[in-house]
């Protein structure tokens, strides 16, 4: 049994060690993005909440989030473990999760410098097309500002802008960082901070006693 946490700023890399454990472990990869998307499609009674908020242009409270991650916890393939993407992400959300009689096995913190995080997402660029992902160090277009695929115009998003990247890291620092703190002192963290996607999922599973 393996519950874990993954903490990280945005642009820490939380997704794809998410999905690389989860082929590793066996165990889901539960992001809140996308589980409150599937209980909005799906009309739960929790998802049917999520909506009312969604609609009213406002973020949807703890508690609501808390019980979509309640429900999804209680499918089956959860009864190995999970890993925990994006939740909890402040103090209360943690202690709610505890209430909940939800025991973490170990909290992952990726550590990554403000300025890596603004060079990672600053660069990334996604095709107003089909959809498809770019990045101006690693995998740039090949024709600037134009699609591989499909030649339509390659544009930063919003979310990737810099005065956007700098809101979300005040964020992060303000409400998420906390957990740290709060999952040390039960001496459930472990920072991990490597260099490359591979070192960082190679000190993950060290940490967890899973190295292959």
């Amino acid at each position: 049994m393996m519950n874990l946490i993954l903490l990280g700023a945005p642009g820490a890399g939380k997704g794809t060690q998410a999905e690389i454990l989860t082929d590793r472990l066996g165990i889901p990869a539960i992001s809140t993005g996308n589980i409150i998307r599937e209980a909005l499609k799906n009309g739960t009674e929790m998802g049917l909440k999520a909506k009312s908020f969604i609609e009213a242009g406002q973020l949807v409270p703890d508690e609501v989030v808390i019980g979509i991650i309640r429900e999804r916890l209680a499918q089956d393939d959860c009864q190995n473990g999970f890993i925990l993407d994006g939740f909890p992400r402040t103090v209360p959300q943690a202690q709610a999760l505890e209430e909940m009689g939800v025991a973490i096995t170990k909290v992952i913190d990726f550590e990554v410098e403000d300025e890596e995080v603004m060079r990672r997402l600053g660069g990334r660029r996604v095709c107003e097309g089909c959809g498809a992902s770019y990045h101006m160090q690693h995998k740039p277009p090949k024709v600037e500002g134009v699609c591989d695929r499909c030649g339509a115009k390659v544009v930063t998003r919003k979310d990737d802008a810099p005065e956007t990247i700098r809101d979300r890291l005040t964020v992060y620092h303000q409400q998420t960082e906390p957990l740290k703190a709060f999952y040390a002192g039960k001496g459930l963290l472990v920072e991990v901070a490597g260099e490359t996607i591979e070192e960082n999922t190679s000190l993950t599973l060290k940490a967890l006693g899973a190295e292959e």
